[in-house]
């Protein structure tokens, strides 16, 4: 495997705001009277001029991903008794200038919620919203007219639009709710709020990564409005597969249980990958474990508006 140089410095041309938001992407004017429970930070930018290729490598053949890692333990987290919350990019009181996000993949937090707990009703606009269940029932209403619940194979796709106010709760008595909020930045603002859930089954992301997101509804996924593709696999102990990342694209991976090899690096529970060259990520199972993999265009994106 291929190691690139620190995501720091690679940032800008991916679209990370390592320094602060990337050029076109918009500080939003949020409605008044409602907390957006996002807090702004705009450090200074890096000097592009770090970013020049080697011109050794230029022409080079790259059958392999390019790859950095991210573990766990270096995430932001905070515990409020009845949330325990991992940031793998800043997130309301937590800042880490070299990871505000990753291309058109703003949030990215693992949250356990105490039975019989959650989140009030509370707005989003503009942003993509995908919760993925691992354990528990998720219980979401919001000013749409939605209520569902969700269980582990569940996963649901709020597209905050021109503005939307929800709420989430653990809704079972006695067991905790573990989950993955993502939250992915649109090609336009101002949309139609939108909202969908689909079950994908362990017998479709066995072995595999399902593709679960993407921007045209295809093979059965929910259709987001952003060019990015969500995938999801389940990895026994010694079950493998590939996944090619197309030329001109980037990739998060994100192990949200158990352990894999990607090449030759091993990933534990919570442990994040920036792919930042096309290429094939070969995946192994070490111990039973579920990850997800955003794949996303490297260059700035530009918000609408």
């Amino acid at each position: 495997m291929r190691r690139g140089g620190a995501l720091l410095a690679l940032a800008p041309a991916l679209g990370c705001a390592a320094g602060g938001p990337e050029p076109g992407v918009s500080r939003r004017p949020r409605a008044p009277g409602i907390d957006w429970g996002l807090e702004d930070h705009t450090p200074a930018p890096l000097d592009p001029t770090t970013l020049d290729p080697d011109p050794g490598e230029a022409d080079a053949p790259r059958p392999e991903a390019m790859i950095e890692i991210r573990r766990s333990t270096d995430r932001g987290h905070a515990d409020h008794g009845w949330l325990d919350t991992y940031h793998t990019f800043s997130f309301a009181s937590y800042f880490d200038p070299a990871f505000t996000q990753f291309g058109a993949l703003r949030v990215l937090n693992q949250d356990r919620v105490a039975a019989g707990r959650g989140f009030g009703t509370h707005g989003h606009q503009d942003m993509e919203i995908v919760s993925y269940v691992l354990d528990g029932l998720m219980e979401h209403k919001d000013s749409m007219g939605t209520g569902s619940q969700m269980r582990p194979g569940d996963v649901q796709l709020m597209s905050a639009g021109s503005g939307v106010l929800h709420s989430e709760f653990n809704a079972s008595r006695s067991d905790p709710l573990h989950f993955l909020q993502m939250w992915v930045l649109p090609a336009e603002d101002g949309t139609e709020p939108r909202y969908q859930q689909e079950h994908f089954s362990e017998d479709e992301r066995r072995g595999r990564m399902r593709l679960v997101v993407s921007p045209d509804g295809a093979e059965g996924s929910l259709r987001i409005g952003q060019d990015a593709r969500l995938f999801a696999g389940l990895f026994d102990a010694g079950e493998t597969a590939e996944h090619g990342i197309p030329a001109g694209r980037a990739a998060w991976l994100h192990v949200a249980r158990g352990r894999v090899t990607v090449g030759d690096e091993e990933l534990g529970p919570g442990d994040g990958a920036g792919i930042v060259d096309e290429g094939v990520l070969r995946i192994a199972g070490v111990e039973d474990a579920e990850i997800v993999l955003w794949e996303l265009p490297p260059v700035p994106v530009t918000a609408g508006g």
